[in-house]
């Protein structure tokens, strides 16, 4: 997935988004900082929505089902990702991959996984906190590979 994928898919979803939290367009375009007039055009498919557009759609509307129909229950780390091809740092407290992850590989204090929607890859210790994310599955296991090396 990268970040023509998002917007085109996100373009065909965003007025099912809206309908969704029972917006009006008007309501919905001021939420966004768009024009009316621009929204109209998305939703008709006449235009794509920009990158911005659709960073703000998934960070505002995080809990959509139908952002999670298509992205799983990370949609900001997916958009994190896309945006940056990685993430290194240590990031937030996950929910351990029940739902939407499949375990590709353990050991030590950390499992790789892949999601099973977006299948991108994430690494997470025995707490459940993401310690580095990708798009690359040999990127991820390269690191993972070094985790479990160190111990740490």
């Amino acid at each position: 997935m990268d970040k023509e994928q998002l917007r085109s898919w996100m373009s065909e979803k965003i007025k099912l988004i809206r309908v969704e939290y029972g917006y009006t367009q008007d309501r919905m375009a001021d939420i966004l900082g768009l024009s009316k007039k621009t929204l109209v055009q998305i939703e008709k498919q006449r235009t794509t929505a920009g990158w911005t557009t659709v960073v703000a759609v998934c960070a505002l509307f995080q809990e959509s089902e139908i952002i999670k129909g298509v992205l799983g229950d990370a949609p900001l780390e997916i958009m994190e990702t896309v945006a940056h091809h990685q993430i290194d740092p240590p990031g937030k407290k996950t929910m351990g991959g029940k739902v939407w992850w499949q375990s590709i590989a353990e050991g030590g204090a950390f499992t790789l996984q892949q999601n099973m929607i977006s299948q991108h890859y994430r690494i997470i210790n025995e707490e459940n906190y993401r310690i580095f994310s990708t798009l690359d599955r040999l990127e991820a296991e390269i690191r993972f590979e070094s985790l479990v090396k160190r111990g740490k």
